[in-house]
C-alpha cells in the first residue's frame, strides 16, 4: 500500500495537536525510493523543530495514521531517550565491541520500540480513523519463510 501525501499530512496536523506538540515545528518530507524503514524522525530539540520521514514508495505498514502518530510519538518521548541514551554512555562509553554496552543498548531500543508501538495502538484506538493495526512488517516475514514474492511493493 502505498501512502497518499495529503493523507499524511492531515494525519500530521491532527496528531500534532492531540499529542500537545503544538509548540514544534514539525516538516513531513516523502521518500519516493526504497528504503528500509517505513518511517523516522531527525530531532533538533535546541530549536524545537524536527523532519517527520516517511516511505511513500514501500512501506512496510499498511496504515499511514499509525506511521505518522508513532513518529510523532519519538519526538514527544526524545528528551527521554536521548538522557537515557547518555545514561548508557556515561555507564558503558560508546565502544561497539564492548558487549555490556551492545546488550544495554540493544535492550534499551528494544524498550523503547516496544513502548512507542503499544502508545501507537492506544492512540489510534482512542481517536484513529482507521483502528486497524498494521501487519506489515511481519506479514512480510511470513512471506519470506514461505518464499512467496510481494506484490506492489516498489522492489
Amino acid at each position: 500500500m502505498k501512502f497518499k501525501e495529503k493523507d499524511l499530512l492531515s494525519y500530521l496536523e491532527k496528531w500534532q495537536e492531540v499529542l500537545r506538540l503544538q509548540d514544534w515545528d514539525i516538516r513531513l518530507e516523502t521518500v519516493d525510493q526504497k528504503w528500509r524503514k517505513t518511517g523516522d524522525v531527525k530531532v533538533d530539540r535546541d530549536d524545537k523543530k524536527a523532519i517527520v520521514l516517511i516511505n511513500v514508495f514501500n512501506p512496510t505498514s499498511e496504515n499511514p495514521e499509525e506511521t505518522v502518530i508513532h513518529e510523532l510519538l519519538h519526538i514527544k518521548l526524545w528528551d527521554m531517550d536521548q538522557m537515557l541514551e547518555g545514561f548508557l554512555h556515561s555507564l558503558f562509553g560508546k565502544d561497539p565491541e564492548d558487549p555490556r554496552y551492545n546488550f544495554a543498548l540493544q535492550q534499551f531500543m528494544i524498550l523503547l520500540e516496544s513502548t512507542v508501538e503499544d502508545l501507537t495502538k492506544g492512540f489510534l484506538q482512542l481517536g484513529g480513523e482507521e483502528k486497524r493495526v498494521s501487519f506489515g512488517r511481519i506479514d512480510g516475514l511470513v512471506k519470506k519463510e514461505l518464499g512467496i514474492e510481494k506484490k506492489d511493493s516498489g522492489e
